[in-house]
């Protein structure tokens, strides 16, 4: 207007006065195009400082119902990491089922979150959703109406999904909700510029890191050569319930083994003898300890039973002696077992129900068992056992030069209880000469 102006008229602060004029006219602000620069200053939203703490939601609508009847996919998007959940879902479902979903598929696996940025919807801003999160202790952070660049991760996030679903319909047809966890995982598997890496790396790539460190603390970093002499870890291992405690007396370690060839960082392989054929001869580097010991040193293999699993295996041998534990309301059994180690004889006692239970071919040779008869028996037996021997006897009492005991001043009337007992201490003590000959004889 000013330069149509200037040619017929002319005063003073022309040009200003005109373009006042122009700026209050109601119908050229109404159809003049803005160049000028967007107005209000950039105001980011606050900095996350862990993961799925603060996150994005939006609603991709009007898609073509599926065969369960789903038409609409909740966007729920992490601002740090970027990774990503999409849920199918109907327009029509109630907040009642949209919450039951949310606490399933965003708290139960990252937490509450503090804050949530999302538009105006309706079913953002129903009093029951606002309760919820306020229950929660979480922000409810909504954008301005037509201004899509405060949630502008959700939108941008939701154009590349809908990129993917028309590529994953347009290539394999179907529906999209059976490609949906596909373009999930694919979206989250997939190179991010805008945090140098991808959503899933992101989200677990650090805590994989934290847990190494945490786990290096308690380690220690070894290394073998080939031809290196180590000792291998085993376990004790017995094979029935302790009536009682019991030392651990087998050994820690056994070997040493040459190591033939290492497998990895942290595995090495034995040259194991031949007792240990049935064990698999590649071992964690935790099982093994380097052998600083002389060759004299070394716990002989033949000492000591070991299974599959490297565990030391021991059995009982016998038992010798029982005796019956009272307690306050019961009785309890018990046997002495006698176990086979070389080391030196180890006995305990164990319950008498456990141990027929778990060895019920176990023979009893010790004090009343069956296959050993006890000394301390009647001199009624002795007889009946001297009475049965069809060959004499001759020259044995002169060889265990037994002679009756002296006797007494006595009356008549006790001189035949006097005889009887001599001769039968007589004949006692032959009985037990003829028992330490047979023992002799066996």
């Amino acid at each position: 207007m000013y330069h149509d102006l200037k040619t017929t008229y002319w005063w003073l602060n022309m040009k200003a006065e005109i373009a006042t004029y122009v700026s209050k006219c109601l119908t050229c602000s109404k159809v003049k195009v803005e160049y000028q620069k967007p107005s209000g200053l950039l105001q980011q939203p606050e900095l996350p400082m862990w993961k799925w703490e603060q996150i994005s939601m939006d609603f991709i609508t009007k898609l073509p119902k599926t065969a369960s009847g789903c038409d609409t996919i909740w966007v729920i998007v992490d601002r740090l990491t970027k990774s990503a959940h999409f849920l199918p879902i109907k327009e029509t479902d109630k907040l009642d089922k949209l919450t039951r979903i949310y606490i399933k598929e965003v708290v139960t696996r990252h937490g509450v979150p503090i804050s949530i940025i999302s538009d105006h919807d309706s079913r953002f801003t129903s009093h029951l959703w606002k309760s919820l999160h306020k229950a929660l202790g979480t922000r409810l952070d909504m954008s301005t109406a037509y201004h899509p660049q405060t949630d502008g991760q959700s939108e941008r996030t939701i154009q590349t999904l809908e990129d993917m679903l028309r590529a994953c319909v347009i290539d394999f047809g179907s529906s999209w909700e059976t490609h949906l966890p596909l373009v999930e995982f694919s979206y989250n598997n997939s190179y991010h510029t805008s945090i140098q890496a991808a959503p899933f790396e992101a989200l677990y790539g650090p805590a994989r890191d934290r847990q190494k460190s945490y786990a290096d603390k308690r380690r220690k970093p070894l290394e073998f050569q080939v031809g290196d002499r180590v000792l291998l870890k085993v376990s004790p291992w017995k094979g029935v319930i302790r009536f009682g405690k019991r030392g651990k007396l087998n050994p820690r370690y056994i070997g040493p083994f040459e190591t033939t060839k290492r497998i990895g960082p942290v595995a090495y392989e034995l040259n194991l003898p031949v007792e240990l054929s049935s064990v698999h001869n590649i071992f964690h580097i935790s099982n093994l300890k380097k052998c600083l010991s002389d060759e004299t040193l070394v716990i002989p293999l033949e000492e000591i039973q070991i299974d599959e699993q490297l565990n030391f295996v021991e059995e009982p041998v016998e038992i010798l002696d029982r005796e019956t534990k009272k307690l306050k309301l019961s009785k309890i059994p018990i046997v002495k077992v006698r176990w086979n180690s070389r080391r030196g004889p180890e006995f305990t006692w164990e319950r008498e129900d456990q141990m027929k239970q778990k060895y019920p071919h176990l023979r009893e040779t010790g004090k009343n068992g069956p296959e050993r008869q006890n000394r301390l028996i009647g001199p009624y037996i002795w007889s009946r056992r001297f009475e049965s021997l069809e060959e004499p006897l001759e020259g044995l009492e002169d060889s265990l030069e037994l002679t009756p005991p002296p006797s007494p001043p006595c009356s008549h009337s006790n001189l035949l209880s006097r005889s009887s007992r001599a001769c039968f201490h007589h004949h006692l003590k032959t009985f037990e000469a003829l028992e330490v000959f047979d023992d002799d004889l066996e």
